[in-house]
């Protein structure tokens, strides 16, 4: 199935069609007016640039009409094997569509909405017959039914006609369009970039991210830069003014050499806060007891540092180079892009 994209924005136009395999572009007069278009053939010419096959109307009150200006807007420099005139249904409208594929042109006849019209412009040999399934269902009209009509006479009879799905309103028309095994659809921006978007895709593709990076990721690369290092001469009530700074929940406490004496954390704050009370917040760091801390080099993959935090239940991890504190780990870490 063909797949066109339906506008008239060129921001929209050069973004879909960046994905490379879009077939072409259907666009109308009505869009064009609604983005203040105001040069109709300079955009014709422009657009004619930029997609692979170009859909633009060709009107007229009589069928001479609308060949001239089809033949006028050849004349601007389209090519004829990438250009498809769009005219409406009418009497006139399909005898310009046969005048037109004498002469070897491509046309889509559009602005369908029964079975007669799409008949009448597959026997003038329309290459497209276009029926507008939003604009029918608006009508309480039955748009697949006429949709699929139209299919099983393109296989029944063997016109060489491709019957185009229009009036795309939502993600369940282009499933309607795929069921129907119409040839072509043209579908706005808005609706074509949501076509990809399930849940559960976006779950499992998170969950293969997190998972590369736990096995590729080195934990020196995964630290923000921040080395939340303090004296072991800093007073707690410091202290707690250097956690916020830094924004950890944690703090490693170095002696004047660099070397480790511990690290603090906001849970022994609220722990000597309760045992000793506000006096405890004049105290120097150095001066308390402190276990030895959990720590992992740098150089070690993030999968190893998930399985320390798993093991030891605790949110942030030291992080050494040759056992110098070069920062700290936190578990939120281990979930970022």
């Amino acid at each position: 199935m063909e797949l066109y994209l339906d506008s008239a924005n060129l921001k929209e136009i050069e973004e879909g069609f960046k994905l490379g395999f879009l077939d072409g572009l259907t666009t109308t007069p009505t869009f064009m007016q609604r983005e203040g278009v105001t040069d109709i053939d300079g955009m014709i010419v422009k657009l004619s640039k930029i997609v692979p096959v170009l859909q633009i109307e060709a009107l007229g009150n009589t069928a001479e009409d609308v060949v001239k200006e089809a033949h006028r807007q050849l004349n601007l420099g389209l090519d004829p094997k990438k250009t498809v005139f769009k005219i409406p249904v009418s009497l006139e409208g399909v005898r310009a569509c046969k005048l037109l594929r004498n002469d070897g042109l491509l046309v889509n006849v559009h602005l369908v909405y029964s079975l007669q019209q799409a008949y009448m412009a597959m026997h003038a040999g329309a290459t497209y017959v276009c029926p507008l399934v939003g604009r029918l269902q608006d009508q309480g009209q039955d748009a697949l039914g006429l949709v699929e009509q139209c299919v099983d006479a393109v296989d029944h009879y063997g016109y060489n006609t491709k019957i185009m799905f229009s009036s795309v309103r939502n993600a369940e028309h282009v499933r309607n369009a795929l069921n129907v095994g119409v040839h072509t659809i043209t579908v706005p921006l808005k609706i074509l970039k949501g076509l990809t978007d399930n849940h559960f895709t976006t779950l499992g593709t998170e969950q293969f991210l997190r998972d590369t990076k736990l096995m590729t990721v080195k934990v020196g690369e995964a630290i923000n830069g921040v080395n939340p290092v303090v004296a072991a001469s800093t007073n707690i009530k410091d202290a707690i003014v250097k956690m916020t700074e830094f924004g950890f929940g944690a703090i490693v406490v170095t002696s004047d050499d660099m070397q480790v004496k511990g690290v603090f954390t906001d849970g022994d704050l609220r722990r000597y806060l309760q045992s000793e009370g506000a006096s405890v917040l004049d105290k120097q760091l150095g001066s308390l007891e402190y276990k030895a801390p959990v720590s992992i080099e740098a150089g070690m993959l993030l999968n190893d540092a998930a399985a320390i935090f798993k093991k030891t239940n605790v949110d942030t991890i030291l992080v050494t180079d040759k056992g110098k504190p070069i920062g700290m780990l936190d578990i939120q870490d281990l979930e970022s892009n």
